[in-house]
């Protein structure tokens, strides 16, 4: 009965020290994005997106994400994660590739929204096709929640992430 009623308390966020967004928090994975600009921290949410943040976590620990570039830049979001951005020469098709092993899954919420700082994966229409691309909102979104897949909230760094331009590094990224 305890355990049904913490899980509850979780489902509907009523435990303290809950952001509005995101599970438990303090067991959570955390991204460590180095970029040319600077570094920017993301706390995962896998209580919310298991398989989605698996999937990045294999992709980080593979070092897929070392040495790519960021491709799309708007004033409301910055994304990166298309393998084609290691090639300059290719600068025409940046943004439509990836590691060509989509999640498989929409692991949508109802719950989590596009604020500020918010991670999602990227797609070309379905969700269930999101594969590498993230993007970092600079400023809310509410016309993509529940098209999107979050996967986690940035916790330091959003200064950087407003600095970031197109043809930016990702030096590395790795797991906190």
């Amino acid at each position: 009965m305890r355990q049904l009623a913490l899980m509850l308390a979780l489902a509907l966020g009523f435990l303290p020290g809950l952001g509005a967004q995101g599970g438990v928090g303090a067991a959570d994975p955390r991204l460590i994005i180095e970029t040319a600009k600077g570094t920017i921290e993301v706390r995962l949410f896998p209580a919310d997106a298991p398989k989605s943040v698996a999937h990045v976590l294999a992709l980080v620990k593979r070092n897929f994400y070392r040495g790519l570039r960021i491709h799309r830049v708007t004033p409301s979001l910055a994304q990166f994660g298309d393998p084609l951005t290691r090639d300059m020469s290719r600068k025409g098709y940046w943004g439509s590739g990836g590691s060509g092993n989509p999640v498989g899954i929409a692991e949508l919420s109802k719950r989590l929204t596009h604020q500020r700082g918010t991670v999602a994966l990227a797609h070309g229409g379905s969700p269930t096709m999101a594969d590498s691309q993230l993007y970092i909102m600079k400023t809310a979104g509410p016309s993509l929640d529940g098209k999107h897949v979050i996967v986690g909230q940035v916790t330091a760094g959003m200064a950087v992430v407003d600095k970031l331009v197109v043809a930016d590094v990702i030096k590395q990224v790795a797991v906190k």
